[in-house]
C-alpha cells in the first residue's frame, strides 16, 4: 500500500519514524528542504521521552509522483488552501485521506478531496520540532502508547478501511476506532483549546499552566465553554485519555474544585509540551488559533452562547501573531477581570493556595 504523511513536522516526523520502524513504509512530504534532506540522509530521529532513529523516505511537495492509497494529513489547517488542491492529482478514486489535524477539519477536507475519501482522527500526544530530521516527544512514552489516536468516519459507519488506517497508526500506539467522530473531534478540541490555548496565550509549557492556580481556573472555564458549544451544535463529548469529557461541563463555578483532579491527571502527562501555536509565534508564523479556540467562539456566536475565556485566548494570541511577538506568563493578568466576575469562596481559596 502506497502511503504518505503530508506535513512531516513535529508529529509527522515521529509518526513516520515509528511507522517505518514497524514495517509500514511511508513517504514523508514536507516543504522544508533542509528537513527533507536531513530525513533522507540521516533518518528520522525521536528524542525526549523516546530515543529512536529510523531510515525514512522524504520528499518536497514538487517531488511527489504517482498516486497514494492512504494519506495522513498533519499539515496545519492554515495551509489547507495550498495543500489540498495540490494533493488531489495524487489520489485515486479509492484513496483514503485521514486528517489528523487540529480543530474540526473534516468538512473542509471532504469538500476538497471528496467525502467518500475522507476520514478523521485525534492525536493524543504532543511533540516539538527540534531541527532538520529531529523531533522531541514531549508526552510520556507510556501515555503515547496508551492513548495515541482515536479515528472514525464522518457518518460514524465502521468501514473496513478504518482497520487499515488503524494498522498503520498502531505502530505508534493504541488506536481506537470509534463511531462518533465529531464527539472525538470536540473532545480533542477541548484538549487543544484549554492547554494549547493557554500555553500560546501565556508563552509557557503545559506544566507552567498546571502549576498556576489562576491559569488552571481559566482552563476549567475554557473547557466548560467548549462542552457547552459542542452541546449547542448537537454533539456530546467522546471519552478521551480514559476520561469522560462530559464531566468538564458545570452549571456553577463552585463545581470547579471537583474537576481539577481530572485536569491534573490528564495533562500531567504532557507537562513538557509547548503548544504548536506557541512554537509558531516563536518562529514568527501565523497560528491555528482560529481553528482551535476560534472554533469554540464561532460556534458560540452561532448559538448565542457566551465564550468569554475562549474569546480572550483568541484576542491574546491574535495580538501576538499580528505583532510577531511572543506572550509572557505575566499575561495571565489579562484574565483577572473575567475571573473576578466568578469569584466565590471556593475559587478564592483555590487562587490563594
Amino acid at each position: 500500500m502506497r502511503t504518505a504523511i503530508i506535513g512531516a513536522g513535529s508529529l509527522g516526523t515521529i509518526i513516520g519514524a515509528l511507522m517505518a520502524r514497524g514495517g509500514r513504509p511511508v513517504d514523508l512530504i514536507d516543504t522544508n528542504r533542509d528537513h527533507v534532506e536531513a530525513l533522507n540522509r540521516d533518518g528520522a530521529r525521536i528524542v525526549g521521552e523516546m530515543d529512536v532513529l529510523a531510515p525514512v523516505r522524504a520528499y518536497l511537495p514538487e517531488q511527489m509522483s504517482g498516486q497514494y492509497d492512504l494519506v495522513f494529513l498533519l499539515n496545519k489547517q492554515t495551509t489547507n488552501p495550498q495543500v489540498l488542491p495540490h494533493l488531489i492529482p495524487f489520489l485515486h478514486e479509492e484513496s483514503t485521506v485521514c486528517t489528523l489535524q487540529n480543530g474540526i477539519p473534516e468538512p473542509w477536507v471532504a469538500r476538497e478531496v471528496g467525502s467518500g475519501r475522507t476520514i478523521g482522527g485525534a492525536v493524543g500526544f504532543g511533540a516539538t520540532w527540534i531541527g532538520p530530521g529531529v523531533s522531541r516527544l514531549t508526552t510520556t512514552a507510556d501515555a503515547m502508547r496508551r492513548f495515541a489516536f482515536e479515528i472514525g468516519e464522518i457518518d460514524g459507519v465502521l468501514r473496513p478501511r478504518l482497520s487499515v488506517v488503524q494498522d498503520y497508526l498502531s505502530c505508534v500506539g493504541r488506536t481506537e476506532r470509534l463511531d462518533d467522530l465529531m464527539g472525538i473531534r470536540w473532545s480533542k478540541l477541548l484538549m487543544n483549546a484549554t492547554f494549547s490555548g493557554m500555553s500560546a496565550a501565556l508563552g509557557c509549557t503545559f506544566g507552567a499552566v498546571l502549576d498556576d492556580p489562576r491559569a488552571l481556573l481559566c482552563v476549567a472555564f475554557i473547557a466548560n465553554e467548549t462542552v457547552q458549544a459542542a452541546h449547542a451544535a448537537g454533539h456530546r463529548m467522546a471519552p478521551m485519555q480514559g476520561e469522560d469529557f462530559e464531566r468538564f461541563a458545570f452549571a456553577s463555578p463552585d463545581r470547579i474544585p471537583a474537576i481539577l483532579p481530572m485536569i491534573r491527571k490528564i495533562w500531567s502527562q504532557h507537562r513538557q509540551l509547548r503548544a504548536s501555536m506557541l512554537q509558531d509565534l516563536e518562529k514568527g508564523r501565523d497560528t491555528e488559533i482560529d481553528f482551535i479556540n476560534g472554533t469554540v467562539c464561532k460556534t458560540g456566536r452561532q448559538h448565542e452562547l457566551a465564550t468569554p475565556f475562549n474569546d480572550r485566548v483568541v484576542d491574546l494570541v491574535t495580538a501576538a501573531q499580528t505583532a510577531r511577538t511572543v506572550p509572557v506568563f505575566s499575561d495571565i493578568q489579562q484574565f483577572d477581570d473575567l475571573l473576578h466576575i466568578h469569584q466565590t469562596p471556593a475559587l478564592l481559596r483555590l487562587v490563594s493556595q
